[in-house]
């Protein structure tokens, strides 16, 4: 949410959330690490005044730092948590026991705990996250694929290959983020022409990953899409440090179509 303008002042995470809630999103995101628990425990009375529900996407920095987290969502009532682990093995069958033992921790706590496909941490890129997957099958994940389609240079149309590897991650995700990249920028602006297939490739994922999710899921589950379009430098700027885009906007766009997609699968 932040506008990172050079010489403008942000505004406070509260006047953000209260824009987040007046266009009508179910919830709001929060990235914390482990110092940064106490200000987020902070913002527990404008989540209640509002009606937001809490996600997190938590920040462990070592293994054994992702409790603290969990507890802290645990008192902010999350409805999910998203590891985006600051903790690489180099080899996924290192990453095994580590990632269990979370799966077990996770246990402990009446919120779903996923990992998120994200470079710079534990699932850094596609093959990794695949062959973790070969070895911890009951993994869940919460897909955010603009890092891997960055990590691998994908190309359009996607070849069978590409496509089968997509799809093992998408029948792995219950929960997705809608963020857009093409195969070379993390974050592109939507409504340029260029850009209208990459665009159009993302929606045919998140469709192939609400109909997988519908097809295991129950009557009473949820399934949470996490509109995710960041600030610079995820936004790209030109030479006078402003977006080439309105993200507010583009926001709203992808979550109008998310919904759109979500109404023909429910029919």
């Amino acid at each position: 949410m932040e506008d990172r303008i050079p010489g403008r002042a942000e505004q406070p995470v509260e006047r953000h959330l209260e824009k987040i809630a007046n266009a009508g999103f179910a919830g709001a995101c929060i990235d914390p690490n482990v110092s940064e628990i106490s200000d987020n425990l902070k913002l527990k009375p404008c989540f209640e005044a509002l009606g937001l529900k809490c996600m997190v996407n938590a920040f462990p920095h070592s293994a054994d730092t992702l409790r603290p987290l969990l507890e802290m969502a645990a008192e902010l009532q999350a409805t999910q948590v998203n590891i985006i682990a600051e903790v690489m093995p180099l080899t996924p069958l290192e990453a095994v026991p580590m990632i269990n033992n979370w799966i077990e921790l996770s246990r402990d706590y009446p919120f779903p705990v996923m990992m998120e496909t994200h470079r710079n941490s534990t699932l850094n890129d596609l093959f990794y996250t695949l062959e973790v997957l070969k070895r911890v099958p009951q993994l869940r994940l919460c897909a955010d694929l603009s890092h891997f389609v960055v990590d691998r240079e994908l190309q359009l149309p996607l070849s069978d290959a590409d496509a089968h590897y997509f799809s093992t991650i998408i029948s792995h995700s219950d929960s997705f983020q809608g963020r857009i990249s093409n195969n070379q920028q993390i974050q592109i602006p939507l409504h340029f022409e260029q850009h209208t297939h990459w665009v159009n490739q993302y929606f045919d994922w998140w469709h192939q990953g609400f109909t997988a999710w519908s097809e295991r899921s129950g009557a009473d589950d949820s399934l949470r899409f996490l509109v995710e379009l960041g600030p610079p430098p995820y936004a790209i700027t030109g030479a006078d440090q402003r977006e080439l885009s309105d993200r507010w906007s583009e926001a709203l766009f992808i979550r109008e179509k998310v919904q759109e997609i979500w109404t023909t699968i429910s029919q």
